[in-house]
């Protein structure tokens, strides 16, 4: 009987706290462990994916080579959205595997690493990019309501929230579509729909009504 070890990761303390994600992590994984093994031991991470210095995954890693076990995560960018890290990580010598993909080998692995974080570079590229062109036509970026005594870090501040705002704009747009493809139709239902699948909005709460209109607005 193969023995696992679970890895699961949120990228934020309000994820960690409310168990937003790690509900539908965990149960992907027990789903998969069902008759083809015994649960050792499950980590949990409250991390950036961008991060590499993981305490929880190092343990994890510890585990599965003491007890010769498989490390088992729901989706392969619970490990991360970077290269070097999953290549490092087939290295070490750990067999692991993704439920959302449990038939890639090594290779297809480390493809699927290049293309998330290649997707990851192009999100961040094109949000600059249209954050530009709004510059461009005029558009104010920061508080509108902000004056000339506001602090100039106060209107940093507004422009990085806008900023995150767009970048989950793009993010989420693929996502919402889908939603509103199912059948939603209101901002209430939309709202419903992220909250069960786990994504949570940029300050890392759960969705509302207002929250998931301005992110369909964002959208159009």
């Amino acid at each position: 009987m193969t023995r696992f070890v679970a890895y699961f990761r949120v990228s934020t303390a309000k994820q960690g706290i409310d168990g937003l994600g790690i509900d539908a992590q965990r149960f992907a994984v027990a789903n998969y462990i069902a008759g083809r093994g015994e649960l050792l031991a499950a980590h949990t991470e409250v991390e950036s994916g961008k991060r590499k210095d993981r305490p929880e995954l190092a343990k994890a890693l510890a585990a599965c080579r003491r007890h010769n076990a498989v490390l088992v995560v729901a989706k392969l960018d619970r490990l991360a959205r970077n290269v070097a890290f999953i290549s490092n990580l087939m290295e070490s010598g750990v067999e692991f595997v993704a439920v959302d993909f449990p038939q890639a080998n090594r290779l297809t692995l480390h493809i699927l690493a290049v293309i998330a974080e290649h997707e990851r570079e192009s999100i961040s590229t094109r949000t600059r990019e249209a954050l530009a062109r709004a510059k461009e036509r005029g558009v104010r970026l920061g508080n509108p309501h902000l004056g000339h005594d506001g602090g100039a870090l106060s209107r940093r501040g507004a422009a990085v929230r806008q900023e995150r705002s767009a970048r989950q704009a793009v993010e989420l747009a693929p996502v919402v579509r889908d939603i509103r493809a199912a059948g939603v139709t209101t901002y209430a239902g939309l709202a419903k729909a992220l909250n069960d699948r786990g994504v949570p909005t940029i300050n890392g709460r759960t969705w509302s009504s207002t929250t998931a209109r301005r992110l369909a607005l964002r959208i159009g």
